[in-house]
C-alpha cells in the first residue's frame, strides 16, 4: 500500500475548513452580543477556535477545540430591562462588536488566501494539460 502525501490541496483544503468553522463562530458571537440570558441563566459567553497545526508538519490546520471567553460579563445600566438586577444592572455577554470585526477580518484574509491557493493549483494543473495535448 502506498502512503498518501500531503499537498498543496490538502493543506489549502484544511485551512479553508478551519478558517470557515472560525468564521461561523465568529458570526455566532456578533449575532448573539445583545443575548442577556442563555438557557443557563448567564448571559451569553464568546466563543473562539483554537486552531492546531496537524501531527504532520506540512498537514495544514484543524479546529483543536471550541473555546469559551471565561472573561467577565460586562455589567450595563439598563432600569427596566427584565434581566435587571435590584441597582439596574444587567450583566451583558462578553462580546466585543470592533475585537470581533477584527477577528472576522483575519479570518475571511485567511480564507481568501487558502482560496487563492486552490485557484492558482487549478490553473496550474489545466497548463499542464494544454501542455500535454
Amino acid at each position: 500500500m502506498g502512503t498518501h502525501s500531503i499537498g498543496p490541496i490538502d493543506i489549502a483544503v484544511s485551512g479553508l475548513k478551519a478558517q470557515g468553522q472560525n468564521i461561523r463562530l465568529i458570526t455566532s458571537n456578533v449575532a448573539n452580543s445583545q443575548t442577556t440570558q442563555t438557557g443557563s441563566g448567564d448571559p451569553y459567553r464568546r466563543v473562539e477556535a483554537v486552531l492546531k497545526a496537524a501531527a504532520d508538519p506540512f498537514g495544514g490546520v484543524t479546529v483543536d477545540e471550541v473555546a469559551a471567553d471565561m472573561s467577565q460579563f460586562p455589567l450595563v445600566y439598563k432600569p427596566g430591562h427584565p434581566n435587571a438586577d435590584a441597582q439596574g444592572y444587567v450583566q451583558m455577554p462578553n462580546v466585543s462588536l470592533p475585537m470581533e470585526m477584527i477577528n472576522l477580518n483575519v479570518a475571511a484574509r485567511a480564507y481568501q488566501a487558502n482560496a487563492a491557493v486552490l485557484k492558482r493549483y487549478q490553473r496550474m494543473v489545466e497548463t499542464s494539460l494544454e501542455l500535454l495535448r
